[in-house]
């Protein structure tokens, strides 16, 4: 069966969304400055679009998680591939990810980070699937909940494929 695509959000619609989550982290924090952590690699174009919407002093850094390792479906064991380079102890740290799919990862990154002791620490996610979370979680600045679907677009990937794409897709067929 060939894979094939199907819309789900488009790139204005993506757009919005996210200027309307910098006006909510902006008055969240007012003037204090903010860490934005981009979880690599698929949060890349959620953490670009963030930053250049926020509209306060704002450093980023990177981190590296994988559960997925070339597959579908969680793994359910969370590696770190790269950690921050930045000390973000005292800082105001927001994590940027690019989907809450079971939660581990996000909840894994949430305890390491905490340990870090930032002065706070919340979760900015492009997309949610409450159906598919198999820990408890919670998401701070919240983009769109979607269906328990694979999706891919806008730095989401299948087998690093389709990153480019300026749009999510629901990938079918493979």
């Amino acid at each position: 069966m060939a894979e094939t695509l199907d819309l789900l959000l488009d790139n204005a619609t993506i757009t919005a969304k996210i200027a309307e989550l910098a006006r909510e982290i902006e008055s969240d924090y007012e003037n204090e400055p903010v860490v934005l952590v981009c979880i690599l690699k698929g949060s890349i174009h959620f953490l670009s679009d963030l930053a250049r919407h926020v509209r306060l002093d704002t450093r980023i850094d990177f981190i590296q998680a994988s559960s997925y390792h070339d597959s579908k479906t969680s793994s359910g064991v969370v590696q770190i591939r790269k950690d921050l380079d930045i000390n973000i102890e005292g800082q105001n740290v927001i994590i940027c990810e690019d989907i809450v799919d079971t939660g581990t990862t996000i909840n894994y990154l949430r305890s390491l980070l905490e340990t870090r002791n930032p002065k706070t620490l919340r979760v900015a996610a492009l997309l949610s699937k409450p159906s598919a979370h198999v820990v408890e979680n919670s998401i701070d600045y919240l983009g769109f909940e979607i269906e328990n679907e694979f999706v891919v677009g806008y730095g989401l990937d299948y087998a690093e494929r389709y990153r480019n794409l300026p749009y999510i897709a629901i990938l079918r067929g493979a």
